[in-house]
């Protein structure tokens, strides 16, 4: 499971020429070394170097993923000018999830619509306002008083 690393995660206004030049070196890499780490030909991770490409296909954004050992989610932020923080939104299982525990990072991915443990689908707002979620501290909406997680009677159908 991936956690914000903030030498591997990208800069604010970081292109993606730098950003993959810089973890290229930051994991003391040559071209070679991590084009076949990716998968990728070498001649590709060149034009990704040299900026005269910004764009990922599915193979190369996993393969760097990979190589690099980063969340794809890092590429997708580079190529669309976003923080990571931007597109890890705050998301729950009403059926795993307990009170003041710490969230499964899993359901932190900006692609993750499901729990892994169980399939419940992931909410990032209160079921009762449709309030965004602000803090895992409480086990209520602040805004209505509603609890974020299913009642016990629910819970078996999880």
């Amino acid at each position: 499971m991936y956690t914000f690393d903030p030498q591997t995660a990208p800069q604010p206004q970081e292109s993606l020429n730098s950003y993959i030049k810089r973890l290229r070196n930051h994991f003391s890499m040559s071209q070679q070394q991590l084009a076949t780490a990716a998968g990728i030909h070498l001649q590709s991770l060149g034009k990704l170097e040299r900026g005269k490409t910004t764009r990922l296909n599915e193979k190369t954004q996993k393969g760097l993923a990979v190589a690099l050992n980063i969340p794809e989610e890092y590429l997708d932020a580079v190529v669309s000018g976003r923080t990571p923080e931007s597109l890890q939104q705050k998301r729950y299982c009403p059926c795993c999830w307990k009170a003041n525990g710490n969230p499964d990072p899993a359901w932190t991915l900006h692609r993750a619509k499901y729990c892994l443990l169980c399939g419940t689908q992931l909410r990032s707002n209160c079921i009762s306002c449709f309030e965004p979620i602000a803090s895992f501290k409480h086990k209520f909406c602040p805004h209505c008083g509603s609890p974020y997680s299913q009642s016990s009677q629910k819970r078996s159908a999880c």
